[in-house]
């Protein structure tokens, strides 16, 4: 079961747009999508940035079949663990 709200959803769903290692994002919102679940599910379980970076590289090469370092995964792990620290979300204290 799923513990977080459709708005914190949104909101990831939104950073990993802005990011957009593909380049699809403008013509496809949801090409991320399969990443929502993993990257909140490892948030929910206090991951840090380095755990988020190393699950986005994995993505990067084995799903979407990419070379990461161009990507930076690891400034998007940052970006990630930042904004969910700042929602406070790291606290527990969404639904």
């Amino acid at each position: 079961m799923q513990s977080w709200s459709p708005s914190v959803e949104n909101d990831l769903r939104h950073l990993l747009n802005e990011w957009d290692p593909i380049g699809v994002a403008a013509e496809v919102q949801d090409e991320y999508d399969c990443m929502l679940p993993p990257v909140l599910q490892r948030l929910r379980g206090g991951a840090n940035e380095t755990e988020i970076g190393e699950f986005l590289r994995h993505e990067l090469e084995e799903h979407f079949g990419l070379d990461p370092l161009g990507a930076r995964p690891e400034a998007m792990a940052l970006r990630v663990t930042a904004w969910w620290t700042a929602a406070g979300q790291a606290d527990g204290d969404s639904a």
